[in-house]
């Protein structure tokens, strides 16, 4: 939506709009169910401001490339973010990674470089905003990955939500009245003509995308906070499809025949993800059963040395007991 509005609205607008629209919607739904306002009170002011910072400007980088390049390949070249976020999340969370994993990330820079095919014709070099786009993003979810200990995912969204809008009505400020406006150049065209009032078809394509916003930062907010980065990073690639079914059905724009591998390659690194999360899950399944089986053995033995010793009454001092006490048993059957 924000490629087909980007037309006829300069993106600090739309970001000024959306991220108005997402932090209202934050504070209604989800900031009351983690807690309320209180909630939002955190000691790690400057790491969230520093956090909203990188997501600003990978949302800059991303769509100022949007404005001249296909929606498809925009969002294919900007999903090599999950395998930088694996390797700064082994470089600066410590996070393990082993060799299939590394090999994984080799294989979707691969299928990136596939994409993007430096010196070609194919090349351009508006191709390197998605680029710095990725990169910054990477950085927001390693520190999502950081903050999420301490911080909860609504309030987490609170922030990234303001400071897109502190940072846009800074830029609407300084460029807003159009003044610095360039009509060949559709992406200095995009940055700074001015602001126009929305029609109202508009404004609820606004208000969509603003929800849509505030839902999906809330998401991905708890989704790196409560699982390694390194893992969840790979789910990522599930919006390639749609990006670029909806840059054929939408704007006509159809990748060529190479830029065909470089989705391929990166989908394999998504699978690799994807099986190391399901054996996880099956292990940690496993794993609790197999405690929850031993503690049930164990407490059936507990309750018949209880029957047969005839001190039925007295409270069974075994951890496995649920009716454990510090009391001291008075009727003792020697």
């Amino acid at each position: 939506m924000i490629k087909f509005l980007s037309g006829g609205y300069p993106l600090h607008q739309i970001i000024l709009v959306r991220g108005t629209i997402a932090l209202i919607f934050i504070l209604v739904v989800f900031v009351p169910l983690e807690g309320g306002v209180r909630r939002l009170y955190t000691h790690r002011l400057g790491l969230h401001a520093l956090r909203g910072i990188t997501v600003v400007f990978a949302n800059l980088f991303f769509f100022t490339g949007l404005a001249t390049l296909p929606l498809g390949e925009t969002t294919a070249i900007i999903f090599v973010a999950p395998l930088l976020i694996t390797a700064l999340a082994a470089l600066l969370l410590h996070e393990k990674v082993n060799n299939r994993r590394w090999i994984a990330v080799g294989v979707g820079l691969l299928g990136t470089t596939l994409m993007i095919r430096p010196g070609t014709s194919v090349f351009n070099p508006m191709m390197f905003f998605p680029l710095l786009a990725a990169t910054c993003y990477a950085l927001f979810q390693i520190m999502s990955r950081h903050i999420g200990s301490t911080e909860s995912a609504s309030t987490m969204a609170f922030y990234v939500q303001l400071m897109f809008i502190v940072v846009s009505a800074l830029i609407g400020l300084l460029v807003g009245d159009g003044r610095f406006a360039v009509d060949d150049n559709p992406t200095l065209n995009f940055l700074l003509r001015a602001w126009v009032w929305p029609s109202d078809r508009d404004l609820i394509l606004l208000a969509g995308v603003g929800i849509l916003s505030g839902i999906g930062a809330y998401l991905i907010s708890q989704g790196y906070r409560i699982t390694e980065a390194s893992l969840v990073a790979p789910f990522e690639y599930a919006a390639l499809p749609s990006a670029m079914a909806w840059s054929i059905l939408f704007f006509g724009d159809w990748p060529d025949n190479w830029s065909w591998l470089g989705p391929l390659c990166l989908f394999s690194r998504q699978r690799t993800g994807t099986q190391r999360l399901a054996n996880q899950d099956k292990h940690t399944r496993t794993t609790c059963l197999q405690r929850r089986h031993r503690a049930e053995s164990f407490h059936k033995i507990c309750h018949h040395l209880k029957t047969s010793l005839s001190f039925t009454d007295t409270p069974c001092k075994l951890r496995c007991c649920s009716s454990f006490k510090t009391s001291t048993p008075t009727n003792w059957v020697t």
